[in-house]
């Protein structure tokens, strides 16, 4: 099956890069008609991209990650902020925030990947980042990269990693279909107070 590991924005936070987007977009009519819109639902922030995992490696690597990942580091706040694009062709958001936290799961979550011998995607290691557009070789996206290069949304307190399962093609529009197969909490280092419970941000 093929699995990663994601962090899903609270509601609040979803909903407002929705309405910064769809202000973009009506700005911008002739460059949207030839993008492909990831579905709102899909939205996720991906901690580790894990591809096609065999059904023999699953348990293992659940193993790895319920090890890993909940001691990587305690609840902390992120919010969306700004915007980049992937070889001109994969428009995304970014985050702010404790950036370093969300770089602790990160490498956590990848680094139990690799342990239970499955591949994973270096790009998300250097930049964690919320995919919500495609386009190829297409000028559009840099344009909304830059109409999006100040926007910055609410915070919200992270505190679980999921596990989730992606079937091609079977979700809205023909694009995935995301199911959440396992979630790990986080609870931060015990050896080391003031790890969890950070507060949102206002």
């Amino acid at each position: 099956m093929r699995l990663f590991a994601s962090v899903r924005p609270s509601e609040a936070a979803l909903d407002h890069l929705e309405l910064a987007l769809a202000s973009v977009r009506a700005a911008l009519p002739a460059f949207d008609r030839t993008l492909r819109w990831a579905d709102p639902a899909t939205w996720h922030l991906t901690v580790a991209f894990f591809g096609e995992v065999p059904d023999g490696l699953v348990d293992g690597l659940d193993a790895e990650l319920a090890a890993r990942v909940p001691t990587a580091a305690g609840p902390f706040p992120l919010h969306l902020r700004g915007a980049g694009v992937f070889a001109h062709r994969t428009l995304w958001v970014g985050v702010g925030g404790e950036v370093d936290a969300m770089h602790a799961l990160v490498g956590a979550a990848q680094d139990a990947g690799a342990l239970a011998g499955t591949r994973t995607d270096d790009r998300v290691r250097s930049r964690p980042h919320l995919t919500v557009a495609r386009a190829r070789g297409n000028p559009a996206a840099e344009r909304l990269v830059h109409a999006l290069g100040v926007y910055s949304g609410p915070a919200w307190t992270v505190d679980a990693v999921d596990l989730v399962e992606s079937r091609p093609g079977e979700g809205r529009g023909g694009g995935p279909l995301y199911r959440t197969l396992l979630s790990y909490p986080l609870v931060g280092d015990p050896q080391s107070p003031g790890t969890a419970g950070a507060p949102v941000a206002s």
